[in-house]
């Protein structure tokens, strides 16, 4: 999650026995019939067979390419309506990856996983997740079930708004940059992205309005049933939680484990989660400081109170003058940002950020926009995933759009106050975003969901994620009337993602067996 120039942000006890292994009734490809409750008019979609077979054909870009080829893995198409208001009119597929059980004997049922963005591949991180979980209980028990939502990745049909050279070309294209005199010029860039986004997408404005979190859950619920199981057991990463905290609001009685990792506060409007999220980014930002100015080729120097100063002679030049690459792309202050923030997102990429700032002292570019790549998904090949673009377009028919042009820069001004790193130097612009001009309605407003009935939910928070802050796991928990249970780390979310037993031995407990951790858990 993270905010660019033209987009405001993005930047979220013990269970019954019974409840826990009553969910599935085998591991075949589909139910003969619907499992679990059905509503009217949708028994087609819930009664469906899956044919699960070869992942090759699935992949759009390498990344899914190598991930995809992965031992034991196989992939099939879930088919949902557009619209659930028009149940047998135009119908759509969702991709769907999955790694069987390997103790089918012992088998609980399925765990569906999203990885959060909006706009990422459930499928490939499914994948990247398999040989993790393999040798696990997680891995022994759970069919392992990734899912692109309706519009990302594998699903079809995808969001299309931008070419991938339309990509290259506003990447590299600073004007949003200048200030308060390029407002009609930022704002028309808004209003082009939106427009293209409905013409380029199929279906047009119809699949923009049936994009959003409201119709992912329902999916979900679809693929509930094709799977086998009665009730859900589900693992959201960043706004993945968005997803099970919103799943467990619609589908209350169907739920049977929710593990929300880097959670979304439920209650926060666009503007708040932009400026919560500053807050991280710059907390984590000081962490790297501290690990830098450790090292004797810390590219910030060795004085932590002069590194933000030391960042921005680095990378400011770039507001006027870009790199020049091999390859011919010039890099931006804006790439450069991006790969800072990207490499935020993991301690494992601290040291590739060093190196990348100490090149760009030197004048060299490659390592700094190799991360930016890394963020927007771009490929060796030069093209894109469909994340980015998702993104946009599923926060946009999520939340309520920020028109208010006083609010805008009263926002701007307080994120580069609480990430002090990101502060260009230029003035706070009053220029709306493409979600002000997006051409559909917004289906979803920010609340606290009611989740009357809903088992108890585990949410892990780190205590220094730069994307998803941990006040927000603390509150999320509470909303859930769950158990928090807090990873001391600095990086975005830590279940199965960072080698950390206490955090890992505590979420497969909950999932296999419903055992929470006790209240105040804190694992380092």
């Amino acid at each position: 999650m993270r905010t660019t120039k033209r987009y405001l942000p993005v930047a979220a006890g013990l269970l019954l026995l019974s409840s826990l292994t009553a969910c599935s009734n085998s591991a075949d490809d589909g139910p003969a019939v619907p499992a679990g409750p059905v509503p009217e008019g949708l028994e087609k979609f819930y009664a469906q067979q899956l044919e699960w077979g070869d992942c090759a054909p699935y992949a759009t870009n390498m990344m899914a390419t190598q991930a995809f080829a992965g031992d034991g893995l196989e992939c099939a198409r879930l088919t949902v309506p557009l619209s659930y208001s028009e149940p047998q009119g135009t119908t759509i597929t969702v991709g769907l990856l999955r790694r069987q059980a390997s103790d089918p004997d012992r088998r609980i049922g399925s765990l569906v996983l999203n990885p959060g963005g909006p706009g990422g591949s459930g499928m490939t991180t499914a994948a990247q997740l398999s040989g993790a979980v393999g040798n696990t209980e997680l891995g022994k028990r759970f069919d392992l079930v990734g899912f692109d939502p309706r519009g990302v990745g594998a699903s079809e049909p995808a969001v299309e708004c931008l070419t991938d050279a339309e990509m290259d070309a506003d990447r590299a294209d600073m004007t949003a940059m200048d200030g308060v005199d390029d407002v009609a010029d930022a704002e028309n860039d808004a209003k082009e992205f939106a427009a293209k986004c409905a013409e380029r997408t199929p279906h047009g404005e119809k699949m923009l309005a049936n994009l959003g979190t409201r119709d992912v859950v329902r999916d979900m619920d679809v693929l509930r049933s094709a799977l086998g199981d009665e009730k859900l057991t589900y693992l959201g990463y960043s706004y993945g939680t968005r997803i099970g905290y919103t799943y467990a609001e619609t589908f209350p009685r169907n739920v049977r484990a929710l593990l929300l990792d880097g959670a979304l506060d439920p209650e926060q409007d666009m503007v708040e989660s932009l400026v919560a999220q500053a807050e991280g980014f710059g907390g984590t930002f000081g962490k790297f400081v501290e690990w830098c100015v450790g090292r004797p080729d810390c590219a910030l120097g060795r004085d932590a109170g002069t590194a933000v100063q030391a960042y921005h002679e680095l990378v400011r030049p770039l507001l006027d003058e870009p790199v020049k690459l091999p390859d011919g792309r010039m890099l931006s202050y804006e790439d450069a940002t991006t790969g800072t923030v990207a490499s935020l997102y993991s301690r494992q990429l601290w040291p590739t950020l060093n190196q990348g700032l100490a090149t760009l002292a030197r004048g060299e570019g490659t390592v700094m926009m190799a991360l930016a790549d890394m963020y927007y998904e771009r490929g060796p090949d030069g093209k894109y995933s469909s994340a980015q673009e998702g993104l946009v377009a599923i926060r946009c028919v999520d939340d309520p759009p920020v028109t208010d042009r006083e609010r805008i820069e009263e926002a701007q001004a307080e994120y580069v106050e609480k990430a002090e790193f990101l502060d260009s130097g230029l003035p706070p612009s009053s220029a709306r975003d493409a979600c002000a001009f997006w051409p559909v309605e917004h289906t979803s407003e920010p609340h606290l969901p009611d989740v009357d009935g809903v088992p108890p939910t585990l949410v892990i928070s780190t205590t220094n994620d730069p994307a998803t802050p941990y006040q927000a796991g603390v509150n999320l928990a509470k909303a859930m009337n769950g158990r928090l249970l807090t990873f001391e780390g600095a990086q975005h979310t830590a279940f199965l993602s960072v080698g950390n037993a206490c955090v890992d031995q505590a979420g497969i407990a909950y999932l296999v067996d419903g055992t929470l951790p006790p209240e105040g858990t804190r694992c380092r």
